[in-house]
């Protein structure tokens, strides 16, 4: 089982790919895909007792240029 940390990493990547997506069927598996990803975050975050992991904030890229 992955950690809150690893389920967040594999949503940032998918997002990323997301951003970077030109095909719009891509970019919406994708984003389904990170979408997912969180969810699972959130899920293990609950059953650790951990505080739930924020959303990522609209208009701040997750890509690092």
């Amino acid at each position: 089982m992955k950690t809150v940390g690893e389920y967040l990493a594999e949503a940032i990547k998918f997002e990323r790919m997301a951003d970077d997506a030109i095909d719009e069927k891509a970019k919406a598996a994708f984003k389904d895909q990170g979408d997912a990803y969180r969810k699972l975050a959130i899920m293990r975050a609950k059953e650790l007792g951990y505080p739930i992991p924020a959303p990522p904030k609209p208009g701040i890229p997750t890509e690092q240029k």
